[in-house]
């Protein structure tokens, strides 16, 4: 087994991240930047520039040097994840209710990038993301909009486009949420949030999505929403609502990170789950003792250790360091 692997290793970086953790702040958690609006997803790059999603309908670029600059302004645009483009462009998931994937130049202005799939029209759209082979895959959580969640049914999809053109790849999914393809291209995580399981499909030569198996399940009060890769096969999945962490390894270890759960928020949850009345407002609006409700997470830095959490409910990110590098993704040197 692998030094990073070891459980001593990721049991001293659950401890530095404790609320009560002998370091303080120092070693553990810290705040990033400030004045976000609803930064849901973060992406990092090459340059030290961070850029995440921003409710005013475009990309904030956070300079290394703390610079803020709103890259588009796009009325009805709610961006949740976004992916960027070698241009220097985005895509953005719009979670508003006009739905679909849209584009957003580098002069920022907007356009219309996917808004129907085999003859349907895309709902709200989850998540968007690039991978190294040039392709984009984009997660629809279900298709049945509305605020108040469809907890019952799996009808999320992942749309893929590439050189072949534009398609469902996978569907019946219970509330796709982030997907990431591995290092060696073979595979494709994706959090399944009502579900709450992480699940794996392989990719085929023709980009379809096969034989899913589940790589970890979740338990009371956790909803997997983000997803990040490392260098050593691990997969960090965030939980929406109880602020938790988790690191799943390679040989399915699934290890807590963080928790920073209100438990009397997280049993709130759980029961609006339970009773079937969970929606898009109760579980937005829930903050942990530190954390304002974190749903991303994204590997940078110059080493790629340094962690950057986005949030629903926060005005910052928090950040902290890693152990291990993150997987490089796509977009690093781009833009």
């Amino acid at each position: 087994m692998q030094q990073a692997d070891s459980r001593d290793l990721w049991d001293r970086l659950a401890d530095e991240l404790r609320e009560d953790a002998p370091g303080g702040p120092a070693q553990g958690l810290r705040p990033f930047s400030s004045g976000l609006q609803r930064p849901e997803c973060v992406l990092t790059h090459a340059s030290g520039s961070l850029f995440v999603s921003d409710r005013r309908g475009g990309v904030l670029k956070i300079d290394p040097d703390g610079r803020q600059r709103l890259i588009g302004n796009a009325p009805g645009l709610l961006p949740n994840g976004i992916a960027m483009q070698p241009d220097g462009g985005f895509l953005v998931a719009n979670l508003g209710e006009q739905g679909g994937v849209w584009r957003i130049a580098p002069d920022g202005a907007p356009s219309p990038w996917l808004t129907e799939v085999e003859g349907r029209p895309v709902q709200r759209v989850n998540f968007v993301a690039n991978d190294a082979a040039g392709r984009v895959w984009a997660c629809i959580s279900a298709t049945d909009g509305s605020d108040r969640y469809p907890l019952d049914s799996a009808t999320g999809y992942i749309v893929l486009r590439d050189a072949s053109g534009t398609r469902i790849v996978a569907d019946g999914l219970h509330y796709t949420n982030e997907c990431r393809v591995s290092a060696d291209g073979q595979f494709m995580y994706v959090n399944e949030t009502f579900g709450r399981r992480l699940s794996r499909f392989r990719i085929d030569a023709g980009g379809e999505l096969r034989g899913r198996e589940t790589v970890a399940r979740f338990g009371d009060g956790d909803f997997p929403d983000g997803l990040a890769l490392d260098s050593e096969g691990g997969a960090w999945v965030v939980c929406v609502g109880s602020n938790r962490v988790y690191r799943v390894a390679a040989d399915g270890h699934c290890q807590t990170l963080i928790d920073d759960a209100v438990a009397a928020t997280a049993q709130r949850l759980e029961a609006a789950f339970v009773a079937g009345t969970l929606d898009r407002p109760l579980l937005s609006a829930a903050r942990g003792r530190r954390l304002g409700n974190v749903t991303s997470l994204a590997f940078g830095g110059a080493d790629l250790r340094t962690v950057y959490m986005g949030c629903l409910a926060g005005d910052a990110l928090a950040t902290f360091r890693s152990p291990v590098a993150g997987m490089q993704p796509a977009h690093w040197r781009w833009g």
